[in-house]
């Protein structure tokens, strides 16, 4: 497939994604929270014993797994937005300060940041998260400390680039102070990487609110979550394989469409990004 072509397609699949992710909710049918034993397990509509009623069938609760799905991605998007806010303030803020100042801060500020991306990050998310226990503002807390570093490091590597530039130069020896010459020289051009960091993490954080809520320490039940989907569905693979198959494909299908976005904005953005990495 072309690499347009395929960026137009993950780009539509990622614009879906979150048109469903904020209004969908408000046209279930089905009540994600509430189901009906004699429904239970229902089968896909297409399936040969599926009724219309429940387009996408019923998980082992008689809850409608369409509507599971999508206040699922209502929870998957706000865990995104609330990550990448959170992880890419405090990390720009580090890194961006380390490369400016330099000197004692910048080594102390990256032993930090090498010491937090030597850690595996599932099993760093998975620690965190079973001391603090499971609910949205804890998730939101343990991803936002596992991913400031990847925003650190790469602000700390374009701002150490842009301070050296005849425009900051000349800023410096016109008076200007070094808060505004971070401010109105410095993150400005610096954002369009960190941007393209940011795009690429949303597939990042979608695995890992999955990855914790299927161990059981992410999103809380009764709150549908597709990693919990998913942990709830691999007792009936076999017998009803829609329980977790579906929120899986959904996971699959998210992740893949932000990591060609992410690609076609490096190519675009920051082509330089990709030899050093995020």
């Amino acid at each position: 497939m072309p690499r347009d072509l395929s960026f137009k397609c993950a780009l539509g699949l990622l614009i879906l994604f979150a048109i469903v992710a904020l209004i969908g909710p408000f046209f279930l049918e089905h009540d994600p929270l509430r189901g009906s034993l004699r429904a239970r397990l229902d089968p896909p509509a297409w399936a040969p014993e599926g009724s219309a009623t429940h387009l996408l069938g019923t998980d082992r609760l008689g809850r409608d797994v369409l509507a599971r799905i999508v206040q699922g991605a209502r929870i998957s998007l706000a865990v995104c937005v609330v990550v990448i806010a959170i992880a890419g303030t405090i990390g720009t803020a580090l890194g961006t300060l380390s490369g400016y100042v330099g000197g004692w801060l910048d080594r102390v500020l990256m032993r930090l940041v090498d010491l937090a991306l030597s850690l595996p990050v599932i099993l760093l998310a998975l620690l965190f998260a079973a001391v603090v226990g499971p609910s949205f503002l804890n998730i939101v807390i343990v991803i936002s400390l596992v991913l400031w570093s990847q925003y650190a490091r790469m602000s700390r590597g374009e701002t150490l680039r842009v301070k050296n530039e005849d425009y900051v130069d000349l800023a410096r020896t016109s008076g200007l102070g070094h808060a505004a010459i971070i401010f109105r020289h410095v993150l400005p051009n610096i954002a369009p990487s960190l941007i393209v960091v940011a795009t690429l993490q949303v597939g990042v954080v979608i695995i890992l609110e999955a990855s914790l809520s299927f161990l059981g320490v992410g999103v809380p039940p009764p709150n549908p979550s597709w990693g919990g989907m998913v942990a709830e569905g691999r007792s009936y693979i076999v017998s009803a394989w829609w329980v977790s198959a579906l929120p899986g494909l959904a996971i699959v299908l998210v992740v893949m469409a932000v990591n060609v976005v992410g690609d076609a904005l490096t190519d675009r953005i920051n082509p330089g990004l990709k030899g050093r990495g995020a």
